[in-house]
């Protein structure tokens, strides 16, 4: 395997509006609002977290959430995503969305879609990380509340940390990613994060205790995460020059017996 997989196409009619918008740049630029990296010290960057750059999701093909009632709280099920429901809905009644570095200046570029990789079901984040105009940074992320109009967060405190099915398929045979996780207690600028390596080409579930995660921005070096208040979980490519072909089948909370 020489590059980033081919869509085999779960929702092609998806794939293909993406492709056929070229996954426009213009658009991930567009839409929303997303913090620079303070620095060039990007595994510790601020500010790379907030907001949308860019859903994989077609403009001509509309696709109907169901009520509130209908999902199961990822807490209750354990559950963040299973890729049971439709893209780019999550199956505890969120949606993932892709991240890039450009509203600030920079220059890295990313889209987000369903597809088979692998014969497995998986969002693949597809893009290039690049450190020009202090950027660095792709990623794909999503809240984890089922009702924000009831909580903002939710209380993980039941469990010991959180899995990812994986695959990483870009150009090198080793990379490195991170899960980024904010809480009540981080500011735009701030969140926990936490580091796992891939080789390429094989699902891999990694397991991540919370005791993995560690505070980065304003306030939160010497502060422990707080599970009780988690807000929002992120899959982030960063911190060097790199394609990333990056696609997550599947993401939960675990308990150790």
């Amino acid at each position: 395997m020489t590059g980033c997989y081919e869509s085999k196409g779960q929702d092609n009619s998806v794939v293909n509006d993406v492709n056929n918008e070229k996954k426009s740049m213009a658009f991930l630029r567009k839409i929303g609002k997303v913090g620079g990296a303070a620095n060039k010290d990007f595994a510790n960057a601020m500010g790379v977290d907030e907001g949308p750059a860019g859903k994989a999701e077609s403009s001509r093909r509309k696709v109907v959430k169901k009520a509130k009632h209908a999902y199961t709280l990822c807490t209750v099920s354990g559950v963040v995503d299973d890729l049971s429901e439709q893209f780019p809905f999550t199956s505890s009644g969120n949606q993932w969305s892709a991240f890039t570095d450009t509203v600030m200046g920079g220059k890295s570029n990313g889209s987000l879609s369903r597809e088979e990789i692998e014969g497995k079901s998986a969002n693949v984040l597809r893009g290039h990380v690049s450190l020009a105009n202090n950027g660095g940074f792709i990623q794909l992320a999503t809240d984890m509340a089922l009702d924000p109009s009831v909580a903002l967060t939710v209380d993980a405190s039941d469990f010991d940390g959180i899995e990812l099915d994986v695959l990483h398929g870009g150009s090198m045979a080793k990379e490195s990613f991170n899960v980024h996780i904010k809480n009540s207690d981080c500011l735009t600028t701030a969140s926990y994060r936490a580091t796992f390596d891939l080789e390429k080409g094989n699902w891999l579930t990694i397991r991540l205790p919370w005791s993995e995660f560690s505070g980065h921005g304003p306030g939160l070096s010497q502060t422990p995460m707080n599970i009780s208040i988690i807000r929002r979980i992120g899959v982030v490519a960063i911190g060097k020059e790199m394609d990333v072909c990056l696609a997550l089948g599947g993401v939960r909370f675990y308990s150790v017996i």
